[in-house]
């Protein structure tokens, strides 16, 4: 890194111990290098580094009563980091891990990601270190509406437009959006990822998922390779793993394994989908139970054993971080030829490296996952248009939309001398349209 050293430099200044967060502003300056040398007027106006640092930070307490009567208190995070094309867009992350590196690292990698998907919203992201696991329905509510009193006052549907993310689903999201409507008195799309009955939208729940495997199965169709009898590991049993999965049988392909936070499952007749969604959306269980209905799949502690499974595509499902260079040398060696991340920077870089140079099909999160907030920013459109489309339109519309971020991410790989190098091409696709939109509004932006 040459031209852009200074801002990499300012960046680890500027926020020190902060690492998730200098990982993630490394490795897509590193793609920009090439950008940066073809237009001059962007350093001159240093368009880069004023991408690379917030507009706006927020931190702040919040106090709330379990069901002993004790009050306890968390801290809250909402950082809105670009709104160069539209109102700031980005989850909620409730996790004991979260903190302001990790929420900075998401929010920024939201802006790219949300660009790359062609819609007109801005990057950002939130949370707390308050984990849900373990609490009851009560405390859940009361942790999300002091959250919400303090977070009411820097969001809406024209500024900043929250999701779900890592423990926030529909239960979150409903009593966050219930406080949310009582303290502003308006009914308006200001969170996404509600219930049908009031704003969601029909595919939400099954779009990172499902968008992930339809990028993936453009990336793949590319290389005269598909789904269909694939053999397929995913990680995590969340949302995103659970919707990944059932798309892959769609497809034609096989789901052989499975993880949570303990442990992970090998079924090779292919994992049950239908076991999981019990066991995980309505039980709320370990996937180790899963072996009770099914004989014929093992169970293994450590969910990093995931990656020894032998298989033609992973589809990292779960966390950042989780498929390490370790775990990709094992995946090459056993004829691995895709990975798609289903999750937030689910590989580190040494990992991903590896994969591009050993000439593995390589979907980067920003990319493959950008379903999610895709069919979120479609249901902020359903809102402000107080109508609704049925699954498939909505599905059409997600497919199209995952189709065009790998034809655009192939291409601007392509046009900068990096061909097939998805990394860099999603990188430099989504910065481009922000930059443009920066350059545009002027220094006072």
């Amino acid at each position: 890194m040459k031209l852009l050293a200074n801002v990499m430099e300012q960046v680890t200044k500027r926020n020190p111990n902060e690492t998730e967060f200098h990982q993630a502003v490394r490795e897509v300056l590193e793609s920009l290098e090439p950008v940066a040398e073809k237009h001059p007027e962007w350093l001159k106006a240093n368009i880069f580094s004023r991408f690379v640092e917030p507009e706006r930070q927020i931190i702040f307490r919040v106090a709330w009563v379990d069901d002993n009567g004790e009050v306890q208190v968390n801290r809250g995070f909402r950082i809105q980091f670009s709104s160069a094309i539209g109102p700031y867009k980005g989850g909620i992350r409730l996790h004991p891990s979260v903190n302001a590196s990790i929420i900075k690292f998401l929010g920024f990698e939201q802006i790219l990601k949300n660009s790359l998907t062609g819609l007109p919203i801005g990057g950002g992201k939130g949370g707390s270190d308050f984990d849900p696991k373990g609490k009851s329905d009560g405390e859940v509510m009361r942790f999300c509406q002091s959250f919400m009193v303090e977070l009411s006052k820097h969001i809406g549907a024209d500024t900043d437009v929250p999701a779900g993310d890592i423990g926030v689903g529909g239960r979150e999201i409903g009593y966050l959006y219930g406080m949310y409507k009582r303290l502003r008195n308006e009914f308006t799309g200001v969170l996404t990822g509600k219930g049908l009955e009031y704003g969601g939208s029909l595919a939400r729940t099954e779009a990172t998922g499902y968008g992930l495997c339809y990028f993936m199965d453009e990336a793949l169709k590319a290389k005269g390779k598909s789904f269909n009898g694939a053999i397929v590991t995913v990680s995590g049993s969340g949302n995103v793993a659970i919707y990944a999965a059932q798309k892959v049988r769609q497809l034609g392909g096989k789901v052989v394994a499975m993880s949570d936070s303990n442990g992970y499952i090998y079924d090779p007749a292919g994992i049950n989908v239908e076991t999981i969604q019990i066991l995980k959306e309505v039980e709320r269980q370990r996937i180790s139970k899963y072996v009770e209905f099914h004989p014929g799949a093992t169970y293994q502690e450590g969910c990093a054993g995931i990656w020894n499974v032998k298989c033609d595509i992973a589809l990292p499902c779960a966390t950042q971080n989780e498929l390490d260079e370790e775990a990709a040398k094992t995946l090459i060696a056993n004829g691995c030829y895709a990975v798609g991340e289903g999750a937030n920077m689910p590989t580190t870089a040494e990992a991903a490296n590896l994969f591009i140079e050993n000439k593995v099909v390589f979907g980067p999160a920003k990319a493959a996952n950008a379903g999610g907030v895709a069919t979120s920013a479609l249901e902020m459109s359903q809102n402000s248009m107080r109508y609704s489309w049925s699954f498939e339109e909505v599905d059409a519309k997600l497919k199209d939309i995952m189709v065009n971020i790998y034809n655009n991410a192939s291409e601007a790989a392509k046009e900068y001398g990096v061909e097939d190098n998805l990394v860099v091409g999603a990188n430099i696709a989504g910065f481009i349209k922000v930059a443009n939109a920066m350059y545009a509004q002027g220094i006072a932006y």
